[in-house]
Parts: structure tokens; sequence; C-alpha cells
């Protein structure tokens, strides 16, 4: 009988915490998101009457508000430092589209579940979650911005108060949120973390879709262990919660017969900038045509069976965290540039529904719609594995002066270990020249993106101030050094213009002056005089211009003393 009042007793009380604490969105018609200033409250109310929730300011927006951090801690150690070295850590990131709100309101649940022991209470783990990230974003509340989405009624807008797109922005950090959102994850160092959007794109019958992390840059070890095992779990769990799953759909057309390719989450992105530093991560897709609640309930359940899983698997996970940066010693080969490897796919079962044609309405022409009415489930290939289109050896340090302020300012923000120099040192350094980049032609998030980047290598003795760092490859953060100082590298720095100041000639000459120099110079250097004869032979288009002859001499003359044109100003250390 006292065994029957108990169960009775603490059904009662799960009742009455589930019904007191209900959110905004439980509290609605199903097709309503929460504004920021309810999250807030309700998460403060959390903190309030729960010892496990925390509710912590950890960063600012562009607009100035502060982004929150919520976090679920059911421990009595609350150091985190402490609590990470038996305890694994999930960390989860919302909001960064605020029109895409279905993870702010499913974490907020998912908390308030974990606070009131719905969900059993987790004995290997601890949850922190951005509540809203883009909070400028959020602020901006309208119902149109989402053209193609089906609900909610009302959402956030995709650019922050700088019109940043700030799922772009997690290498470069030229927003006070991205700047944040890294010292967020510096702080919890997370084992796995979720980043939860909502697709554009094809229509289909998946209400869940997903991002794994890229696995090569994520690493062998952990790559074959997340896409093969770890994520396999999660979304046959997922399935049996009533959501079967598809990998991205990034196609706004039919499925094409050859099937489709992974996603390369490069830095720039939020679970490419986590891969750089070992984080299992997923950025769930739940599809913009589905109904809003059902959105909101497949990303609760996809970060629940994580949490079960995770709470499974929380010591191999840290064990291979460990064992995968074995793979990034000084002296091996790292690939810098990547593509996906056409000959290497699985299968899997797509359901989709059939794409027609028929007159616009508006044109006249033929438009696309999808039928419905007419589902198929059709048998493609999936193309998960790439293959490196360029290398680097990883060398055993970098060299920064400390006139790129910005770039120790970046990995200190990240908490790459320097080294400081501490007289004046002459070191023998490989050095890089730019030999060849282009440029997109339109601005992509407020700068003129470089790629296809060629550099030179060259092996000198250089001098070195006191004040200057020294960078080992030989830590945590060794990707992220890696990533960001090889200007090959996709998402370098120097893509992202910070050198752009090495791009352009500082010391230059006049022709009707130069004309005579250069004359005297051809008679007296006949090595000079051979190659500049030789170029004028093999090259038409060389032969028939007087000023690029000119312009040939003078750079190969030792008049041309600009030693910083396209020197790249970082070096490395190959011992």
């Amino acid at each position: 009988m006292k065994l029957k009042y108990l169960l009775f007793s603490f059904a009662s009380s799960l009742f009455f915490a589930q019904t007191q604490f209900q959110t905004p969105f439980e509290k609605g018609n199903g097709n309503q998101t929460v504004t920021y200033d309810e999250m807030n409250v309700y998460y403060q109310n959390l903190e309030k009457n729960f010892n496990t929730i925390q509710y912590l300011k950890k960063g600012e927006d562009d607009n100035g508000k502060p982004i929150y951090v919520a976090v679920f801690n059911p421990f009595p150690e609350k150091d985190l430092n402490q609590l990470r070295k038996e305890k694994a850590i999930l960390f989860i990131n919302n909001g960064i589209h605020p029109g895409e709100p279905d993870g702010i309101d499913a974490t907020m649940m998912m908390m308030r579940d974990l606070a009131t022991k719905k969900i059993k209470t987790p004995q290997n783990f601890i949850v922190a979650a951005i509540s809203a990230y883009n909070v400028s974003g959020m602020l901006n509340r309208n119902s149109f911005s989402r053209a193609n989405q089906n609900g909610p009624e009302q959402y956030g807008f995709r650019g922050n108060a700088r019109n940043y797109d700030l799922n772009r922005d997690f290498i470069k950090a030229d927003s006070k949120n991205a700047r944040s959102f890294q010292e967020i994850y510096q702080w919890l160092k997370p084992d796995v973390f979720i980043d939860n959007h909502v697709s554009n794109g094809a229509d289909y019958q998946y209400t869940f879709t997903y991002i794994s992390t890229f696995k090569e840059r994520l690493g062998n070890v952990l790559g074959e262990y997340f896409h093969n095992d770890y994520q396999v779990r999660n979304l046959e769990d997922l399935k049996k919660l009533g959501y079967e799953s598809t990998p991205y759909v990034n196609i706004h057309g039919d499925i094409p017969e050859v099937g489709f390719a992974s996603f390369e989450d490069s830095p720039r992105y939020s679970t490419g900038y986590t891969s750089l530093f070992n984080s299992l991560g997923t950025v769930p897709e739940t599809h913009m045509l589905k109904p809003y609640d059902k959105r909101v309930d497949a990303t609760y359940k996809y970060m629940l069976v994580n949490l079960q899983n995770l709470d499974k698997d929380y010591k191999k996970i840290k064990q291979l965290r460990i064992e995968n940066l074995k793979q990034y010693q000084a002296g091996m080969q790292y690939g810098i540039r990547w593509k996906i490897d056409s000959t290497q796919y699985s299968m899997m079962d797509f359901k989709g529904f059939e794409g027609k044609y028929k007159p616009s309405e508006i044109s006249g022409k033929p438009r696309l719609y999808y039928d419905r009415n007419k589902p198929f489930t059709k048998s493609i290939k999936l193309f998960t594995t790439a293959v490196p289109t360029g290398y680097i050896t990883i060398p055993k340090y970098y060299v920064i002066p400390q006139s790129q302020y910005r770039v120790i300012e970046e990995f200190k923000r990240n908490q790459i270990q320097m080294e400081m120099i501490q007289k004046d040192s002459t070191i023998a350094v490989e050095t890089y020249k730019i030999k060849d980049f282009k440029t997109v032609k339109s601005p992509y998030e407020g700068h003129y993106l470089h790629f296809e980047t060629k550099v030179d290598k060259l092996n000198k003795n250089l001098t070195f101030s006191t004040g200057d760092y020294i960078v080992s490859t030989n830590q945590e953060g060794v990707k992220y050094i890696i990533e960001t100082l090889e200007p090959e590298a996709l998402d370098s720095f120097f893509n992202w213009n910070f050198f752009d100041g090495i791009l352009s000639q500082k010391e230059y000459y006049s022709a009707y002056i130069f004309e005579d120099t250069a004359a005297e110079l051809l008679k007296k250097d006949k090595d000079l005089k051979q190659k500049f004869e030789a170029k004028k032979l093999s090259e038409k288009g060389f032969a028939e211009d007087g000023n690029a002859q000119l312009d040939w001499v003078y750079m190969n003359s030792p008049y041309f003393e600009d030693k910083t044109f396209r020197q790249y100003p970082i070096y490395r250390i190959v011992l």
C-alpha cells in the first residue's frame, strides 16, 4: 500500500511539474514559437525552481543584448574543469537562423523534462544549450521572410543586427555572436554538439534530415565511429520513435538518378568549426514544409536519442577524441582540400514525391511542383567519402609575428597555446609566397573571399623579435591551427582576407625613367637578357606588350625591393 502511495505521489508531482512549467509553445496552438523575453522568463523560472538548472549570461549579440546558456547539471560538482574529467558534455545551439526556431522550443521542453526527471536523470553527462544564439534576429519578428516555410505563425529573421548570416561566421568571427560562441565552446569543450536548423530545397516525405559533420575533417578515428556507429544508432532509435530520416537534401529539384553527396561543412559553419576540436557534430534539418509541431517533436526526439547514446558511450567517445589527435603529429600529411569520391558510395531507399511540371500561372512557362499524391521509394547512391586534392606536411611550429595581432587575438580566444619569443632570434623557417588565387566577384558575408589559393615555398633564415609568438602543433587545437594558418585551406584566414595588405605592391617606378635603367640592366646582365628573350619567344602576348616587358624587367631586377609583396607573414618550422 505504501509503495502504491509513493508511486501515485511521484506521478502526481510529475504531472504537476509538467503542467506548471509548460512552455509557451505547448500552451499555444502548435504553430507558435516563443519570444525572446518569454524564453528568458521561462528559463529563469526553471532556474529558480530546480537546482539542476543554471541560466547564465555567457556572451553578447551584435545588438548588445546578452546570449544565455542553459545548463542542466544533476551533479553536486559545478566546476566544468572537474566535471569533464569523468563526465561528457552535450552542447546544443539554437536560433542561429531565428526563422528556424524548432530547436528553441524543443530545447526548452527538454531542459524542463530533465529537471523534472521525466527524462531519466543521466549518470554520465551534462547538457548545455545556447537558448537563442542570434538574439537580434529573434527580436526581428515577422510572418513572411521564410516564404517557403510551413509555420510557425511568427518567427525571427535570418540576418543578425549587422545583417550577417551567422552560420558563415564561425572561423572568421566578424560578429560579437561568433566570438561569444567561441568563448562558450572553449568553456564547455563539449564531446557532442548539435546545431538545430530547418531545411530549404526539395520536397520529400521525411520530417527529419541531418548533416553529420564531414568525416574526413573530423578525422579517421572519430569519423568512422561517428558515421558508422554512434550516428547510426541515433537514427535507428529516432526511427523507433516515429521519424525516419535522410541525410540533408541539398537539392532544389528532382533527386538525381545518381543520388547525392555529403555536405562539406567547412569551418565557416558551426559543425565545421567544432570538428576542428574533435566534437561529434550534427546539424538537424527538419523539413520546412512539415507542420511546426511535428518539426519541434522530431527535433526534441533527436536530442533525446543523443542523450541516451551519449550516456552509454561517454567513456568511449572521450577516449576516441584523445586517440584521434594521434593523426595530427608533426611530419604527417594533412589533407587541406577535399572532393567527393564518386567511386565510393552506399545505397539507401529514398522516400520522395514525384517532381512534375505544369504551366506557371505567373509566366505561362513550365514550373516545377511535387505531387504529394505520387510518393515514391527510390534506391539511390549516397556519396559520403572524400579524397584530398591537396596536402600539407604538418610543421612542428608556426611563427606568428606580433604585428599579426588579429591572428593572435583569434588564437587566444580559441585557447591555442602560444609561447612568446623572449629575445630577438634568427630561426630557420619555411616561408610561403602567394603564387595565385581567385576572388569572388560579389561580397560574401562582408568579404571578397579568396579561393583556389596556391603558394610557393622557400626556406630562409629570418630574424624574429621579442614579443613574436611560436605556436606548437602538439596540442588539442592542432586542426584549428592548420585550417586557419595554411593559405590553401578552404576557410583559411588568408582566404577570409586577413592578410590582404600583402597583395598590393607598395613601391613602384616611373616608366619614362626606368626605360633607360632597364635597357642598361639588359646590356650588363646576360642571364637576365637570356631569360627576357626566352619569355618573348615563348609568350606571344608578352612579346607584343611593351608595358608587360618593362614590368618584367623591373620585377626581376635589384630595384624590386618590395619583400612584403605576396609574402605570407606566417612562418613554419619543420624539424
